[in-house]
């Protein structure tokens, strides 16, 4: 089974959400739960995280993913922005312990002119600080395309980060194709190669997630913009590969294209259809 999503709001309730990703032809899906480009958080109620957990079970979902709000900055020259990543960050963890299992993502950060070295280590003081040992959420670092002092576009950068952290064994990566193609990693023309150099320096165990989105851009151009799904310069083909990888089994996938709610059901139906999947969604 392919576990295939998109990112859906959850402003209308958890439960609401998974059965909008099951009318999608969707098993997993990818979402907020606070404002993404502000530090409000939305309500909890266990209850209707409850509901969207036996939901989950009851159709067979592969794992899920909670994305960081975009505004978190676990190495910025700014201290109170440093603080407000580990305190945003702690909350959602707390919330995702009501999920148990699944993922949380978030995006290194950039390191605002101080360095690589000194926004690695400022990213890994954060983790350890807000990471517990008993909890059931891995925390994935994604990757990025390196546009100016952005941190985590080559994958030793996110070697780096996870070597200076103590809670390293509960760390994964999210890898985007959009990202790492930009990154110029050339996914399109060598997955394979990306996938040994991968495994050589993160090692294959820590990929957890895939957000799969084409790019409007050529590969090694560091600038992130996502584009439909064979729209870009990553195309349909290589993105049916990436999903139908061995070494990609078993995670999900999830789409982030500038889309509607209909526009990714049509790309989820594409893509089964391609990978010789059909479901009832």
């Amino acid at each position: 089974m392919t576990y295939l999503g998109t990112h859906l709001p959850s402003s209308a309730g958890f439960y609401k959400m998974g059965r909008a990703a099951l009318e999608m032809g969707a098993n997993t899906l990818q979402c907020f739960v606070r404002n993404p480009r502000g530090a409000r958080a939305k309500a909890l109620k266990p209850d209707d995280l409850e509901k969207l957990r036996v939901l989950m079970e009851e159709n067979q979902f592969g794992p899920i993913v909670v994305h960081s709000p975009y505004i978190m900055n676990p190495c910025s020259k700014d201290e109170g922005i440093r603080a407000l990543a580990a305190r945003m960050m702690s909350e959602d963890l707390a919330l995702m312990e009501y999920l148990p299992g699944n993922y949380y993502n978030f995006h290194p950060g950039s390191h605002t002119g101080q360095g690589l070295e000194t926004g690695c280590k400022q990213i890994a003081e954060m983790l350890d600080s807000v990471v517990k040992p008993d909890q059931k959420t891995t925390v994935l670092l994604e990757t990025m395309s390196g546009k100016g002092s952005e941190v985590g576009g080559r994958f030793e950068e996110l070697r780096r980060i996870i070597d200076l952290t103590a809670c390293g064994n509960r760390l994964g990566v999210c890898l985007d194709t959009c990202h790492v193609s930009d990154a110029g990693y050339d996914i399109a023309g060598n997955l394979d190669g990306v996938l040994e150099e991968f495994d050589k320096i993160l090692g294959l165990d820590r990929l957890k997630a895939v957000h799969i989105n084409d790019s409007m851009n050529p590969c090694g151009s560091h600038k992130d913009r996502h584009a439909k799904i064979g729209e870009g310069t990553i195309g349909t083909e290589a993105i049916v590969r990436v999903i139908t990888h061995p070494a990609m089994k078993g995670l999900p996938f999830l789409l982030e294209t500038p889309n509607d709610e209909a526009g990714h059901k049509e790309e989820i139906a594409m893509l089964r259809r391609e990978i010789g999947e059909i479901t009832n969604g």
